[in-house]
């Protein structure tokens, strides 16, 4: 035999590296030769199928690892029998027998043993096998995750979507302020996603009115009150909300279906209530109504969270009409004021004078519109529109200041012309309540030696006079036209004069008659002109009251105060 010592010693370094990775693989290694024993194996394959170290050895593979039967493992093949077709074979559901006859779960690889000494080609298989439990714990816990994940996110979109319901609950109750209305909207997005049937009964005096009720299929409760009211109340219903009305809390009732039938079918049976909620309407000491929320025996029953949603319901609907009645309350109160304000007008000899007042319908509307008119000496008449800007309460009490300054500086110098005694109102204003923006316009009407009547008159930033000729030709007074009050108290006012035809119409008013959100300014001053002209023969107050009516935007202020000269 040839000896090479030179290849020897390079193949001593190479066997030491290729043992000490067969070693240290992170996975099973074994080899079995062509009768399937075990001829090789490195320490994992030990540790992993629980052999010692140097027994796995000459262990028969085919019998031993994976034989084929074995109760709770499936039968397997052997593995020569899947390389011996010399390709490589691999697989994630092997189980192997480890040395106390436990099953281990593997994912293999098998690769036919390449040939050697005493070894033919295709003779003898390496497998390398990995533990699968390991990975089966980690899909496991991922799965889990996943699950919880999906749990969570669920979750999270029904909070949104009752957060969501909930804010439209709310925007129902705010977006008008008619209490009645309000609450009629309310019902009808309770049914069916609370209940089969709601109903709302408000508290008033010692009783309780039925303002709203809605029933999850159409034509099963009456449409008005009128057929409502007449519908009889179940008696453990009324006991509830009797109950509810005089402080007590949240009434469940489960028991609407037993007894004998009554003589007249009842609210509860005719919406064929199994069961009811009856909450209170309450906000801080103050109970205004109850909320009863019915299910048919169909329906699933009412349980804990039901009842905690339909209290947070209830709890939003009191802050709504708590929210309702402040601002009624202001507007009455603004509208009080404002009326008490608009003082009577006065007696003028040789002319028909009227005002007509009409308030915004909604609170936050009432503000600082205002007329007037009063007697300035020698027979003269003071007339006054003006519009104090803001609409609320602030606003009325503006109003009253401006009002009793512009007054005061018109009598007590009652020869100057309107220009001047505005100027010197934009001045006072100024020094006493800088800031505040306000719209007027004076008029005074002077009774000349020869008769008839002259205006002369003087307009801050406010709609121009209109005057009506006795043939019904209509035209607006657009002379002596300055800025608004509040902008340059410094700046000279205009004042300009007109002859008064007998039998005219002069008529002083507020931007609510004539502007709106539905039209245009211009659009609106054309129709009061051919709307006054075409009733100019009313007299004065039924046509100031007419004009507010057909021609008034009911969003805001509108006033109106008109003189009219004699017809001789």
């Amino acid at each position: 035999m040839e000896n090479h010592p030179e290849r020897d010693a390079a193949a001593g370094p190479e066997r030491a590296l290729t043992t000490a990775l067969f070693e240290a693989a992170g996975a099973g290694v074994y080899a079995v030769d062509g009768r399937g024993r075990v001829i090789a194996c490195n320490p994992w394959a030990e540790r992993l199928l629980g052999y010692a170290p140097g027994t796995l050895n000459g262990v028969d593979a085919h019998t031993v690892l994976h034989p084929a039967q074995v109760a709770g493992v499936p039968g397997q093949p052997p593995v020569l029998a899947e390389v011996g077709a010399g390709r490589r074979v691999s697989g994630d559901r092997a189980v192997l027998l480890r040395a106390d006859g436990t099953p281990l779960q593997v994912w293999w690889t098998a690769a036919p043993l390449p040939a050697g000494p005493g070894r033919g080609e295709g003779e003898g298989a390496v497998v390398v096998f990995h533990d699968a439990s390991a990975q089966r714990a980690r899909d496991e816990r991922r799965a889990d995750r996943y699950a919880h994940s999906e749990t969570m996110r669920e979750q999270a979109e029904y909070d949104l979507a009752e957060v969501t319901w909930l804010g439209e609950l709310t925007l129902a109750m705010v977006s008008t302020l008619d209490a009645d209305e309000a609450l009629r909207r309310l019902v009808r997005q309770l049914v069916p996603r609370l209940a089969d049937t709601a109903v709302i009964d408000l508290a008033e005096g010692r009783g309780r009115r039925r303002v709203a009720w809605a029933h999850h299929a159409p034509g099963v409760l009456p449409e008005t009150a009128g057929e409502a009211g007449r519908l009889p109340d179940h008696p453990g219903h009324a006991e509830a909300l009797r109950r509810v009305l005089d402080g007590g809390g949240t009434r469940y009732l489960h028991t609407l279906a037993q007894g004998p039938p009554a003589a007249r079918p009842d609210l509860m049976h005719v919406v064929e209530a199994q069961e009811a909620l009856v909450v209170p309407l309450r906000l801080r000491a103050t109970t205004y109504g109850a909320l009863t929320l019915t299910r048919a025996p169909a329906g699933p029953p009412f349980n804990e969270a039901d009842r905690v949603l339909a209290e947070e319901v209830a709890r939003r609907t009191a802050l709504g009409l708590d929210n309702t009645r402040l601002h009624a309350a202001q507007a009455d109160i603004a509208a009080t004021l404002q009326r008490a304000l608009l003082t009577d007008l006065p007696e003028v000899t040789g002319l028909e004078l009227a005002a007509h007042y009409e308030p915004a319908q909604q609170a936050a509307e009432v503000g600082g519109d205002w007329y007037d008119a009063f007697p300035l000496g020698g027979g003269d008449l003071a007339m006054v529109i003006g519009d104090v800007t803001g609409h609320d309460i602030q606003a009325a009490s503006r109003m009253s200041e401006l009002r009793n300054m512009l007054r005061a500086l018109a009598v007590d110098r009652p020869e100057e012309a309107p220009g001047r005694i505005l100027r010197r109102l934009d001045a006072a204003q100024a020094r006493l309540t800088p800031g505040e923006a306000a719209t007027a316009v004076l008029a005074r009407l002077r009774r000349p030696v020869e008769g008839g009547w002259d205006l002369e008159w003087s307009v801050a930033g406010h709609p121009p006079p209109l005057l009506i000729g006795p043939e019904g030709a209509a035209a607006y007074l657009t002379g002596a036209h300055a800025m608004l009050l509040g902008v340059r108290p410094a700046a000279e006012r205009p004042t300009a004069r007109v002859r008064l035809p007998a039998n005219a119409t002069l008529l002083l008013y507020t931007d609510g008659l004539v502007e709106s959100r539905d039209q245009a300014l211009d659009t609106g001053m054309t129709r009061l002109r051919q709307h006054a002209a075409t009733h100019r023969h009313l007299p004065l107050d039924r046509l100031c009251a007419k004009l507010a009516r057909d021609l008034g935007d009911s969003r805001d202020d509108v006033t109106l105060i008109a003189a009219r000269t004699p017809a001789g």
